[in-house]
């Protein structure tokens, strides 16, 4: 599950929203203690036939040897050319590149080169931003220098979302402007909505399309992630993937993101003028609207951005479907191999962040998925890809790599079921099906849910956006209908969740040997998961958005308009 980062490789989000333990390449590594006896015998306790298969498969990928598989490092390899060989054994056929399981992922890494500058200018008078203390400096991926020098407009949230009589650019002009804006979405719309128009990457592909020359976020008042918290991980490596020409792939071409600006920077910037005063009393007042207007300064954002290639495989391999007529449509199920690799000590000097139920979890249902088809002894009537991806924690990179560039034609694409990060320390009463209720899916993951005894719950923290999160979104913006289950949160349900994102979420501790984890649940997670994908491959009807809905409409899905 990508830890509160943006969803491309802007500044933005990975910035506002960090990791709490925030990840350093190459950083020292102090010997850690070892695992204690205790914690052997558990790992090596004998379990059920199904239950040991996942567990397997968690014990290699999750283990120290594996260096928390951080996208593009050799142990990330490793553990694809694991996945390959588990497919292999599954019968899975090749679905990469040139015949093979992997498909190689050109990916970029960039980051500030160095603290760059911002000035404001007012009333003819240029006052230089103090790095640090109001401002933190965006990277273009696109560029290796950035200067962007223009006047600035607020824009609220920067939404435009005319299902909620909401347009934040109203009676402004942006073209060729910065444009300065919110981090967030208000909480009065839908959870799934709220994270989309809440995701920064969005709001600068909305800036690009009213001509806005570059973006600036501006810390939300009462933010429960503050500008403090940003400083340490400015200059930290960003990624997203790249084109032919190895430039940088961004939704909201020509239009960066160019800082962030801590609460004193937005004072600084916007000196004594009114909509700036009226805006923030509105968002200490809880106010949802927030009249835009050009303010009376103009900003220069001089910056320098560091990149450099680096490759990293999808791995997939597909069933191919066994009905004449169906055959050639696929449904994708994905789940993502990578984690945060090795970052700072925690409190016992480990620094490996093994990622075992981030997602060597998810891996595992991925692979004794496949061995579910063909055990069955019937084939599918479409064919059935299993797609490990890569850099999810980079923001969906590879997800939005095998997107844009599917290895099979993307017009057969029917749904995609995604596999990411279960936990599973607890016993479930429900499933959470981020997406379904979207499309035809709903009713086929109502069913699917049946069969393990639970009902299909709601999302208990839409402000989270997880909905934006994980490799499904990345279907979602290309119109194809998708899925991401999860335990629920009924009956203890909470309370262990919340305890595995306080104490072990993007973590050195999520590891085998957490003493909460209960195979018997991950078994039941596989079962509700495989019901979800037979049901969609064997369908005499692919899988259709319901008319009207909001990101089938957006995204011209089959069965939207």
């Amino acid at each position: 599950m990508s830890k509160f980062r943006l969803l491309h490789s802007t500044l933005a989000l990975s910035l506002l929203l960090a990791p709490p333990a925030a990840l350093a390449q190459n950083a020292p590594a102090p010997a850690p203690a070892g695992p204690s006896a205790e914690d052997i015998a558990r790992v090596n306790a004998p379990l059920p036939p199904a239950e040991a298969a996942m567990k397997a498969h968690v014990i290699f990928l999750a283990s120290d040897a594996m260096k928390g598989r951080d996208a593009g490092s050799p142990e990330y390899d490793i553990a694809a050319e694991y996945v390959a060989s588990q497919y292999y054994a599954a019968g899975l056929r090749p679905a990469g590149d040139n015949g093979s399981y992997l498909q190689m992922v050109p990916l970029l890494s960039f980051r500030p080169a160095d603290k760059g500058t911002l000035t404001v200018t007012r009333r003819g008078t240029p006052v230089t931003l103090e790095f640090g203390k109001d401002y933190i400096p965006g990277s273009d991926p696109e560029k290796l220098s950035t200067l962007v020098d223009a006047g600035v407009v607020f824009a609220g949230y920067g939404i435009v979302a005319p299902q909620y009589q909401r347009d934040d650019y109203k009676g402004v002009d942006v073209k060729g402007k910065i444009v300065a804006i919110f981090a967030g979405a208000p909480g009065s719309f839908d959870g799934e909505e709220r994270a989309h128009f809440g995701n920064n990457a969005n709001k600068a592909v909305i800036a690009a399309k009213k001509g806005a020359a570059g973006v600036i976020l501006i810390e939300t008042p009462g933010s429960p992630r503050p500008f403090a918290r940003q400083v340490d991980f400015w200059n930290d490596w960003r990624m997203t993937w790249a084109d032919a020409q190895g430039n940088g792939h961004l939704p909201a071409k020509g239009t960066p993101t160019l800082a962030s600006l801590s609460t004193a920077g937005a004072a600084k910037l916007f000196g004594d003028d009114k909509g700036w005063a009226a805006a923030t009393k509105a968002v200490a007042d809880g106010k949802p609207q927030l009249k835009p207007f050009a303010a009376r300064a103009t900003l220069a954002a001089a910056l320098k951005t560091e990149r450099k290639m680096v490759k990293s495989p999808n791995v997939a391999g597909i069933i191919p479907g066994s009905d004449p007529k169906l055959k050639d449509e696929v449904v994708v199920l994905t789940a993502h191999l990578d984690h945060v690799g090795v970052g700072r000590p925690d409190a016992k000097g480990d620094t490996i962040y093994n990622g075992a139920m981030d997602n060597a979890m998810g891996i595992a249902s991925l692979i004794e998925e496949a061995k579910r088809f063909q055990a069955s002894g019937k084939p599918p009537r479409r064919s059935v890809m299993f797609l490990a991806v890569t850099a999810e924690e980079k923001g969906l990179i590879g997800a939005d790599y095998f997107a844009h560039n599917p290895t099979v034609a993307k017009d057969k694409i029917v749904a995609n079921v995604n596999l990411d990060m279960p936990v599973i320390t607890y016993k479930f009463e429900d499933m959470i099906a981020f997406g379904a209720a979207r499309s035809t899916l709903g009713d086929i993951v109502a069913r699917a849910t049946a069969t393990v005894g639970v009902g299909v719950g709601t999302d208990p923290m839409p402000e989270q956006g997880f909905f934006v999160r994980s490799d499904h979104y990345r279907f979602v913006q290309q119109g194809i209908p998708s899925v991401f289950l999860w335990p629920g949160m009924a009956g203890v349900g909470r309370e262990a969740f919340d305890r595995f994102l306080a104490s072990r979420y993007h973590r050195a501790s999520d590891e085998i040997t957490n003493p909460e984890i209960l195979w018997d649940q991950g078994v039941r997670f596989i079962e509700a998961n495989y019901v979800i994908a037979r049901e969609i491959a064997d369908a005499d009807q692919r899988p259709a958005w319901k008319k009207g809905d909001f990101f089938g409409t957006l995204y011209n899905g089959y069965g939207a308009k």
